[in-house]
């Protein structure tokens, strides 16, 4: 704040040279040496060294940042006294230094601290204003306004800006400069005859927010992980804030469409996983959809360019995933995803063409990554990509890199303007300045050639970052020395002969970036995951229900957003994975202890339980007997059948089994796929065979013998029962008439007689 660049001011005349030394000489003496001070020109006293600092000056707003001819310049700010004693006859003073003539001049000077005597400029006539007395730990705000005219300011530059406090102590009864802040002011108040192309990068990019879990219903709901998301798309979010900005700026949009996926998907119905582990409905659709439809506004007729689906860590992959099998052959289909998803919500065809590491850092590995997902533009950085020759300015962008490939070179001063804490507005105006500064340094480099410089800022600017830096291209739209280009633009044009064009080796990779990157037991978990996936699939009847959500969720395990979040990484990759096994348990074997087999030959029944809300299909049940030679199951003591289950329901097969001897024997059921891989989880049970003896089976024939001949018994005395009623039932009566005389013995025809 108060200590930062020093001023350098003009050549000291004679007598104050000579007033310097005696203060040199006599600074062993202090009562002489707190008397002394050094006359500035003729009207003013320039004022001593106070030591480190007592007094903070805070720079909050210069206005305008690249002044015109006929402006007024107003700085506004606060002075804070951290000194133990008040501060009195204080004033606010502001300092013009000499131009600056080069980029490196810019980085010492922001460089420098504590103010200097006799090598400082004298504070401007007119710009000053007085402060009260400034009690300890007191703090007071200012303003100076001075016409631009009266700065001094003689060629096109950048000139260094300085304001100070000036005032007395208890112990010191002079005037001092107690603090100093400075900062940077560029002078280009007419258009320059050759101008920068300047392309900015606009990262539109967030975190993994989306889980592989979906509902079961038709439209399979998705789940997320929490809303956070939605926080970043209402008003005044981050998200919200990036496309409120960038709508009105001259920049190329740097999309991630794993965010438009998620927001498209917000937009509609979907389910939230709070912290107790519940799934409970998403209410922000309104919020997704406005932000959409601000977004799609936003983008018409600018240059979009898509990087892969969910931003692959391309670092990560070369130096750790490339040794594990299949890591590399989610890049291509994640480059494919991303046209589409771009197109789908955008209704923009996007540039597919380009990858970015982190921070624009590259090896030979990396960018062999890179390219293997179909980009033929690399976007590195000029603190990456150093030069190796004497270029005495900065080249353009595009180096040529072999077979194809181009190196996007991003400028790092430029790129790296705006990080840190661009809350306070202190850290912002002087961000603003000093990119200024530099694009202006840059400008003004001694080349014929026009250039084509790029930046690439932080992947995730925080809201104010991202208004400081439009705060900047605002400044920089009148474009008098420089010229907005798309990134595709800046990509292709000429490359300066001089730059070098030779990949830094692996050793060259920063240390402090391979720390972060995803280790490869996570590419390791990926494969895992990836191989029961392949395995699940193939028995179901709609496998694209879990083949689109897991495939683009494997792009998200491998994110550069993990960067520095290890922990909640590895709990991402488990929840995946835990998750996919839960759902191939939902086809199981139904576990069972015993069966009984009585007799030489009998069925085994097998139950396979589908809890799936879809059919499967390619199941093969397959039996095993541990000891064939007393349980066998067909010819050689296996059998399998292929099984079809639909959802939600249970199947029972049957397996004949044919026993050479009674006892238990251990029985092994396995479902396998139609490829021959095992699924899911064996059982074993024990089926108990009890052979049955010739002597029981004579015992059994002779009791069934029995049993027919008395049902042959009682078949025929109930047959004689029924003639001998049936007799009875055709025979008349005998009628004989009460006369006291003997019976007719005679009978006539058809009659019978009872005797």
């Amino acid at each position: 704040m108060a200590e930062a660049a020093d001023i350098h001011g003009d050549t000291p005349a004679p007598a104050r040279r000579w007033l310097r030394r005696a203060v040199v000489m006599l600074a062993g003496t202090p009562v002489l040496a707190g008397l002394i001070y050094v006359p500035a020109g003729s009207a003013q006293a320039a004022p001593t060294a106070a030591g480190p600092s007592s007094v903070d000056v805070s720079l909050d707003s210069l206005t305008p940042s690249a002044p015109l001819k006929g402006d007024t310049l107003t700085l506004t700010g606060t002075v804070t006294n951290r000194g133990k004693d008040t501060v009195t006859d204080a004033h606010v003073g502001l300092r013009v230094g000499p131009q600056i003539t080069d980029r490196g001049a810019v980085d010492d000077a922001a460089g420098r601290s504590g103010f200097r005597p006799g090598s400082e400029p004298a504070e401007v006539p007119g710009a000053s204003v007085k402060v009260s007395a400034l009690a300890p730990e007191v703090s007071q705000p200012f303003t100076i306004k001075i016409p631009v005219s009266k700065l001094g300011l003689d060629e096109d530059g950048v000139y260094q800006l300085g304001v100070s406090l000036s005032g007395e102590t208890e112990n010191r009864g002079y005037e001092q400069v107690l603090g100093i802040q400075r900062t940077f002011l560029p002078w280009q108040p007419d258009a320059a005859a050759k101008r920068t192309q300047l392309s900015y990068v606009w990262p539109l990019i967030s975190t993994t927010h989306l889980t592989a879990q979906t509902g079961s219903d038709e439209l399979q709901t998705p789940v997320f992980e929490n809303d956070d998301l939605a926080a970043e798309l209402r008003p005044g979010g981050r998200l919200e804030q990036m496309v409120s900005l960038g709508r009105e700026l001259p920049v190329t949009w740097l999309m991630d469409p794993d965010l438009l996926a998620s927001v498209a998907a917000m937009a509609n119905a979907y389910m939230v996983r709070t912290p107790d582990g519940q799934i409970v409905p998403g209410r922000n659709q309104a919020v997704a959809k406005r932000w959409l439809a601000d977004l799609e506004r936003a983008v018409q007729g600018k240059k979009v360019v898509a990087l892969p689906f969910a931003d692959p860590d391309l670092a990560s992959l070369a130096h750790q995933g490339k040794n594990v099998s299949g890591s590399l052959a989610h890049l291509r289909p994640a480059t494919e995803k991303a046209r589409q998803v771009v197109e789908t919500v955008l209704h923009v065809e996007p540039s597919t063409d380009f990858s970015w590491p982190v921070e624009g850092a590259v090896d030979p590995a990396i960018v062999n990554v890179a390219t293997s997902a179909g980009a033929h533009n690399v976007l590195a950085r000029s603190d990456s990509f150093q030069e190796t020759g004497n270029l005495a300015h900065t080249p353009s962008a595009p180096r040529p890199i072999g077979a194809g490939t181009t190196a996007v070179v991003a400028d790092a001063r430029l790129s790296k303007a705006f990080q840190g804490d661009m809350l306070s507005a202190e850290n912002a105006t002087l961000a603003v300045q000093r990119f200024l500064a530099q694009s202006l340094a840059l400008n003004l480099q001694d080349t014929d050639a026009p250039r084509s410089i790029v930046v690439t800022p932080q992947r995730m600017p925080t809201t104010s970052q991202a208004q400081t830096m439009a705060d900047a291209l605002q400044a920089l739209q009148s474009g008098r020395w420089t010229q907005p280009v798309d990134l595709e633009a800046a990509a292709r044009a000429k490359p300066d002969p001089g730059a070098t064009t030779l990949v830094p080796g692996a050793g060259q990779y920063p240390v402090s970036l391979r720390r972060t990157e995803l280790p490869q037991p996570a590419f390791e978990t990926i494969r895992t995951t990836q191989t029961m996936l392949d395995h699940f699939k193939v028995i179901l009847s709609h496998p694209d229900r879990v083949e689109i959500p897991f495939g683009n969720t494997f792009n998200r395990m491998m994110s550069t957003s993990w960067r520095g979040h290890p922990e909640e990484a590895e709990a991402y990759r488990d929840g995946v994975r835990e998750y996919l096994e839960g759902l191939t348990e939902q086809v199981k074997l139904i576990p069972k202890s015993k069966a009984h087999l009585s007799g030489r030959s009998a069925t085994i029944p097998v139950t396979v339980q589908n809890g799936l809300v879809q059919d499967v299909h390619g199941l093969v049940l397959r039996l095993k007997s541990a000891n064939p030679t007393r349980l066998m199951f067909g010819d050689d003591g296996e059998a399998e059948q292929q099984i079809d289950v639909q959802g939600g329901h249970s199947q029972s097969v049957k397996f004949t089994a044919n026993a050479t001897a009674s006892g238990p024997v251990e029985v092994t059921a396995q479902l396998y796929t139609k490829d021959g891989v095992p699924y899911g989880q064996e059982r074993r049970f024990t089926v108990q065979a009890t052979e049955i003896t010739s002597t029981v089976l004579l015992v059994i024939a002779a009791g069934v013998l029995l049993l027919v001949l008395a049902g042959v018994k009682m078949y025929a005395s109930r047959k004689r029962v029924a003639a001998r009623a049936a007799e009875e039932s055709t025979q008349p009566s005998d009628p004989t008439p009460d006369t006291g005389g003997e019976s007719d013995s005679s009978s006539g025809p058809g009659e019978t007689v009872d005797r």
